[in-house]
Formats: structure tokens, sequence, C-alpha cells
């Protein structure tokens, strides 16, 4: 549902919270520059961590490359792998002549907005560009995420081999990940396996800040489930698969129930609770997740909800909520037919 912002733009009416499963094998799903590009690690709780801007780079690398429009351009963007200047990006968008000082109206305020879906989705910050009636250029995301984390225990990288990279050195992409120069030799640092899992909400207040609508939504959706396919194609980042994706969109913009992750737990084939401390040495085929909290949980806020969007990777197993039927409102995002898995592929 979607209701008028002050300046008369249709936008989301309320809130949606999400939990979003992807597995890492052998594979480096979020370097570490200050850790010799080491997977990073919460080593006080043996957790591999993944941060929110590895993943919303997905999603924007995912949209440039699929969705066309003139509303879906993409604001922090790449061009033949480095990094495109802020202030040039938004004088492209919007057509500007580049100075050291931009000052926009509220009509070209409005115009940068609507073109570019993930300043309406996560925001964006603006140097040296001052917004009309505003002291600076920053726009909060409707869109936000935790940092994801391991649902497994990891005990630290495998044994890493030497490799010769042919990137810049000393420099850290925006996704925060190191890159060596052409010829230098780095280390070859990734998980065994590693169930990451995120939490982010979709904030309706901010929405209309952001001109966020349901049809940008509708996409988000979308580059969740088939972002990191498309897109983690490196050599490093090959090996990650998402596993579960579920939204759930409350009737209010006032209403969040809180970090989802904490209802999920791991389960053996015979439905046993994982112990954390003999969870390191999964695999794919050797756990379900057990999501019966998380329907309890959605079961006691059910007047609050006004619908659940789930899609799950065919080869996961669940345990605890079926999610074909259910008296909760369960729709299902609305997705190609899948491909052949990996797993079954070997």
């Amino acid at each position: 549902m979607q209701k008028e912002n002050n300046n008369g733009i249709e936008t989301i009416q309320n809130n949606s919270e999400i939990l979003f499963i992807f597995e890492a094998k052998m594979t480096n799903p979020n370097g570490d520059p200050d850790d010799e590009n080491r997977p990073r690690m919460d080593y006080d709780r043996n957790l591999n961590l993944v941060s929110d801007v590895r993943l919303k780079r997905y999603i924007r690398d995912y949209i440039a490359n699929n969705i066309q429009g003139d509303r879906n351009k993409i604001f922090v963007r790449k061009i033949d792998g480095a990094s495109v200047n802020a202030k040039k990006s938004l004088a492209n968008i919007l057509r500007l002549k580049e100075s050291k000082k931009i000052e926009l109206n509220s009509d070209q305020e409005d115009n940068f907005k609507n073109s570019a879906i993930d300043v309406r989705l996560f925001g964006a910050v603006v140097p040296d560009v001052k917004f009309a009636n505003k002291s600076n250029a920053t726009l909060t995301g409707a869109v936000q995420f935790n940092w994801g984390y391991s649902l497994n225990k990891f005990n630290g990288p495998i044994d890493s081999n030497g490799i010769t990279s042919h990137f810049q050195t000393g420099k850290s992409s925006d996704t925060e990940e190191s890159t060596k120069s052409s010829g230098a030799m780095g280390k070859d640092y990734r998980v065994g396996y590693s169930i990451i899992a995120f939490h982010g909400i979709i904030s309706a207040k901010r929405a209309e800040q952001t001109n966020l609508s349901d049809s940008d939504i509708d996409i988000f959706d979308d580059a969740m489930v088939k972002a990191i396919p498309s897109e983690a194609t490196t050599r490093s980042k090959m090996g990650q698969t998402p596993l579960f994706y579920l939204r759930a969109e409350y009737n209010s913009p006032d209403y969040f129930i809180g970090d989802l992750r904490r209802y999920i737990k791991l389960v053996n084939k015979e439905n046993k609770e994982i112990p954390f401390e003999e969870s390191d040495k999964l695999d794919w085929d050797k756990y379900k997740l057990d999501i019966s909290k998380l329907k309890t949980k959605f079961e006691n806020a059910k007047d609050n909800i006004s619908a659940i969007y789930f899609w799950k990777h065919e080869d996961i197993e669940l345990t605890g909520w079926e999610l074909k039927e259910d008296n909760i409102v369960i729709q299902k995002v609305e997705l190609p037919k899948e491909k052949k898995s990996e797993h079954q592929n070997g």
C-alpha cells in the first residue's frame, strides 16, 4: 500500500522486516582490508561476518546490470571497476554541469531521488552538494541492514595459498575490501562453510523522505534473491548461494518486531538442535533451518502483519513451519523458475 508524501509522491505506507540467509562455501564473502583481506570475523564469538555495505553492493550491481528504466539508475556505482565520485554521479544523473559547489532546488532534489533507485532504497551522502531547505546533502535510506553473521561456528579461514593479483596497490574498494598492485603477491583466504544471516528493516517514515514506492520494493525483493548468484562471480566470491528470504510487511509505519535471526536455529536431519560448538564442520546437506520460533512470533503478532513474502532455495530444508498454507497471509516472492541448483550439479 502507498500514501502521498508532502511533495505529492506516492511512497510505501507500512514497515517491513527482512530475514535473508545465504551460504558461503570455499569462498571469501567479505574480506577485511585491515587483516590481509581475511574473511571478516568476530574473534570473541567465533562468527563469520559480512558487512551491510557488501550486501548493498551486490544489490546495486544487480539492478544496474539487469533492471532498465529512467527510475532505476544507480547513484553509488562503478565504471570500468572504479568508483564514481558522488558529486560527479549526481551531476550525471541530473545532467548538471559539475562545479565545486552544487545547490539543488526542491524539484531537482525530487528528480535526483526519483531517478536513482539506490538512493530511494539506501539513501545517499553527497559531499559539496546542498539540498533545498537542508543544511547538508544526506538522505537516510528506508532500507537498512545489520551486519550479517554466521549461524554456525567459524574457527577462522582455511589455510591460505599465495596468489598473484592484478589490482591497484594499497587501496580498499567501496565494499571495504583490499586490492593489490599488478604482480603483487597476496593471500587467498577462504571460509570452509558459513551460513550467513542478515536482518533488515524497511521504514515507511524514511520512505517518505526518499520517495520509496511499492514498485521499488518489488525490484528489491527480486534483487535480494538473485543479486548474489548474478554478481558474486569473481574468483574470490564464487561459492555463495542464497538459501532463504523472508519479508514481513506490517500494517503500520510504527511497528517492528526486532532482529528476526534470534528466532532461527540449526537442527540436524533428525530435527535435534545442533550445538553451536559442534556446528563448525557443517555442509549444505547436514542441517535444516528450524523456523518454528519465527512462526510463533508471527502468530503472536498476527494483528500487526499485512503479509509475509518468502522464497527458499529448493535444496534447503525447513522445519517448524509449512509456509505453503497457514492462517497468516503468506505470499511467495514471484521469481522466474530457478535453474538447476549448484548443489545438484555437484
